[in-house]
């Protein structure tokens, strides 16, 4: 099957809303961080909802290569954009700012159900017994109505990429996504079923589903796609993000990305199709889950480099 007609079936099966207009945003707050500017912005999502989030932007003139950072979950819902931008949480998270630093213009918004997206409260304080409840009920609500708290994820991935694209400061073909763990997740579906994401990192998450339940590996909840493992699975994302430029990091402890192996080789042929085989790139580590400094440093690495080269 071609892969434009496989990133099509995906998307239609998911039914990921098609959007070309950028969203207009608002500026909230406006921090001076040195050689970068940190803007709490908020910006519409897809049902009629508020995205918060914040935008890095290096200083000068422009243009920059841009990336769009979707945070991790460690079952910690009352942190998002906060951790990618360094201020509360795990350092090893905070992609954001040094990728600022090295001159990207950098969207870090929440993930719906995180940080200032809870329903019943806001900020970095945890709740631990009501956020679980509140991001169960999003997933249980939308399969109840033959939809998928994936499409929510999804629809308001793209929104924020259609915002960073978009920005006057940002060299529109170098924009890129990159994620952890849940937000490797996001990656995954997103660059596979955006064809104008240039390159994308996705860290601690390429399992696919047969592995995972084969292994009673827990499911995140946003994967949870009625039906979609009868049909599809993790290896038809990584083939759909073929001939752009993709990076799978995963280790050997890891049981979010056991088989990353497997699927960077079944994933393989699609990129040589294009003469780009050398495009798809799996680091693998010995360790587990948890990013580590050298991990965070080769997945910098990689994306500068990347991004001179496009």
């Amino acid at each position: 099957m071609a892969i434009e007609e496989l990133r099509e079936r995906i998307r239609n099966y998911i039914g990921i809303n098609r959007r070309s207009m950028a969203p207009a945003f608002r500026i909230l707050d406006a921090q001076d961080c040195g050689g970068f500017t940190r803007s709490l912005i908020c910006y519409p999502g897809s049902e009629d909802d508020e995205i918060p989030a914040y935008l890095l932007a290096p200083k000068g003139e422009g243009v920059f290569p841009a990336v769009l950072v979707h945070h991790q979950h460690n079952g910690e819902r009352h942190l998002g954009k906060s951790e990618v931008c360094g201020l509360a949480g795990n350092p090893l998270q905070s992609f954001g700012v040094e990728l600022a630093k090295r001159g990207f213009i950098v969207l870090a918004p929440d993930s719906i159900c995180f940080e200032d997206r809870r329903p019943h409260m806001k900020g970095v304080i945890p709740d631990e017994k009501n956020d679980f409840i509140h991001h169960y009920n999003e997933m249980c609500y939308r399969i109840l109505k033959g939809s998928s708290l994936m499409k929510k994820v999804i629809d308001d991935a793209n929104i924020g990429f259609e915002l960073l694209k978009n920005h006057p400061k940002v060299d529109k073909d170098r924009v890129g996504v990159l994620g952890h763990s849940y937000g490797g997740n996001t990656v995954l579906f997103q660059m596979a079923l955006n064809e104008g994401i240039a390159f994308g990192c996705s860290s601690g998450a390429a399992c696919s589903y047969k592995h995972k339940m084969r292994a009673g590996t827990g499911i995140e909840m946003a994967e949870v796609i009625p039906g979609f493992c009868d049909k599809f699975d993790i290896p038809d994302l990584v083939k759909c993000m073929a001939p752009r430029h993709v990076l799978l990091v995963s280790a050997t402890g890891d049981k979010y990305s056991a088989d990353a192996d497997d699927i960077a080789a079944q994933a393989a042929e699609a990129f040589r199709q294009f003469g780009a085989e050398d495009r798809l790139v799996h680091y693998r580590y010995n360790g587990g889950h948890a990013l580590t400094e050298e991990r965070f440093s080769d997945i910098i690495n990689w994306i500068v480099e990347v991004a001179e080269e496009i």
